[in-house]
């Protein structure tokens, strides 16, 4: 591991301690104190208001501190590797919380499940990267970086942080409520569980697929070979962007726990979600047409293949593909 690899690595592991150690203060007051009421003003605010006390640290430890870690690193890399690590902070933070009530088995399911998740996308992550710990940050924010100049550094804490606790905290309300809420298990708990699970093995499939692809066509470079123009096989044969379709599942599957709990409102986060990935596939689309090698074979690609849903393939001209 390289000097610089490894200095980013303990960054990342050391950046999310002070919300950690402030928790664990809380729950140590809250454990050695006789009741709730002879608990001090902000522990006694920090037990009455969980979802709150949620918030408030991720303002101050993501949104500012990570802010400030990027604007030393000239880089927001650190987000995007947490986006995969703050769900499962959450889920134990609301299964750990004392004001907690849940069905233990919907309860194990959830956690078991956000984990699974995580290490699927952890994993992704770092293959994609070379496992390196910041090697780069996302391209949206590079781009964004170029357009805004010397404005970008104040920017980029609502545009990179802000926004990410709306998403964060919006997507993960379903973990919330299922800690909120202790009724038996039912049917549409299973449903859940499947939705769930189709998401993440579709997405995991779809990244694989992806990364293979990548990488034969780094191969062909390095080899002085032409390289494929586009990936028209497995699940991308039948969708132009899978990964993203397996990632709203798992979202959404999230979402039917919470309904099933009598808190159908908590879709509003996967909703946001589902609306700024829609946004980023039509810049992700901009980006395939700007690299002129592939501008042909991917402009017939969206002719004929679903954006998101998987689905037969259609002639160019209308019409499903006999052959797909």
């Amino acid at each position: 591991m390289t000097s610089n690899n490894l200095k980013n690595a303990l960054i990342a592991f050391l950046a999310p301690l002070p919300s950690i150690l402030f928790y664990l203060t809380f729950l140590h007051n809250h454990q050695t104190t006789t009741s709730p009421e002879a608990l001090s003003p902000i522990w006694a605010w920090c037990y009455h208001h969980p979802l709150l006390l949620a918030n408030a640290l991720f303002f101050f430890n993501v949104n500012v501190l990570f802010w400030v870690i990027s604007q030393v690193l000239s880089s927001h890399w650190m987000i995007d590797l947490y986006w995969t690590v703050i769900p499962v902070m959450l889920v134990h933070y609301y299964r750990t919380h004392p004001l907690a009530e849940f069905n233990w088995w919907r309860s194990t399911i959830g956690v078991l499940l956000t984990w699974v998740w995580s290490v699927r996308l952890t994993h992704n992550y770092f293959r994609r990267e070379n496992w390196q710990w910041g090697a780069r940050e996302d391209w949206r924010f590079t781009d964004m970086n170029s357009q805004y100049g010397k404005q970008w550094w104040w920017i980029s804490f609502f545009a990179v942080y802000l926004s990410q606790q709306v998403f964060l905290i919006g997507i993960c309300l379903p973990l919330y409520v299922i800690h909120s809420v202790n009724v038996p298990l039912n049917i549409w708990d299973f449903v859940a569980v499947i939705v769930c699970i189709c998401g993440i093995v579709v997405a995991y499939f779809a990244d694989t697929q992806l990364h293979e692809f990548v990488s034969r066509n780094n191969e062909f470079k390095e080899a002085g070979k032409p390289v494929v123009a586009n990936l028209d096989e497995g699940w991308w044969r039948y969708s132009r962007h899978p990964n993203y379709f397996g990632e709203q599942l798992w979202w959404w599957g999230l979402v039917v726990f919470a309904w099933n709990l009598g808190q159908g409102w908590t879709f509003v986060g996967s909703f946001v979600n589902t609306l700024c990935l829609a946004y980023v596939t039509t810049l992700v689309e901009k980006r395939m047409l700007k690299q002129e090698f592939r501008v042909e074979a991917y402009r017939q690609y969206q002719k004929t293949t679903s954006v998101w849903i998987p689905w037969w393939k259609s002639s160019p001209t209308g019409g499903k593909d006999k052959k797909a």
